[in-house]
């Protein structure tokens, strides 16, 4: 899987907050994450990386702006990144999407992506609050979701939730997202780690 990272090629990195990381006021648009990192780490033989992630959002929200924020830059590779904000709005907004919806939206992702390279990678929840321990049981079913639709379109599948909670048990959840949510540096250079151990498994 080595040439997913092929310098000829564009990656597109898709998702939430946690992709975007101020990528909007950077000049070079990567932002200060997870995608920074890669970029850094893949060194000058990199592939073209364009980071277009934005905050706040939800599957439903990548499909409005697909055609314009990622099918347009011609990608060879998508990475998506999405589902925690699906399960966030329920708790804060009561404003809830169903496992079903989120799984029509994400569909509509990859369907025009079938003859493209996919990496989808896992919404994670560090439970740091005791409330979040109540999210697991509309958030779980949004990462099976990931999952299934993984194995069914042949994308690698970066298993975000399970080793952030394995590295938590070890250094502790906050080192890794103070909010249970939002990857601090170590969180964020865990997960570019990664990405790019299981993108060259």
């Amino acid at each position: 899987m080595t040439a997913l990272l092929d310098p000829r090629r564009t990656i597109v990195f898709a998702g939430d907050s946690v992709t975007d990381c101020g990528r909007r006021d950077d000049p070079a648009g990567l932002g200060d994450g997870y995608v920074k990192n890669l970029y850094d780490e893949l060194g000058p033989d990199r592939p073209r990386i364009v980071n277009a992630g934005i905050s706040g959002h939800r599957a439903v929200d990548l499909v409005a702006r697909w055609q314009t924020d990622v099918l347009a830059y011609e990608p060879d590779v998508v990475s998506i990144l999405v589902g925690i904000n699906d399960t966030w709005r329920r708790y804060d907004e009561d404003d809830p999407t169903s496992a079903e919806s989120f799984e029509h939206s994400y569909r509509e992702l990859l369907e025009p992506l079938r003859t493209k390279q996919l990496v989808l990678i896992e919404p994670f929840l560090l439970a740091v609050k005791e409330e979040q321990h109540a999210w697991r049981e509309d958030l779980d079913p949004k990462i099976d979701v990931v999952r299934r639709l993984a194995a069914e379109y042949d994308a690698l599948l970066v298993p975000a939730d399970v080793e952030f909670n394995r590295q938590a048990a070890a250094v502790g959840a906050t080192t890794l997202a103070d909010d249970g949510v939002h990857p601090t540096a170590a969180g964020h250079a865990f997960l570019a780690d990664l990405w790019h151990r299981t993108v060259r498994a």
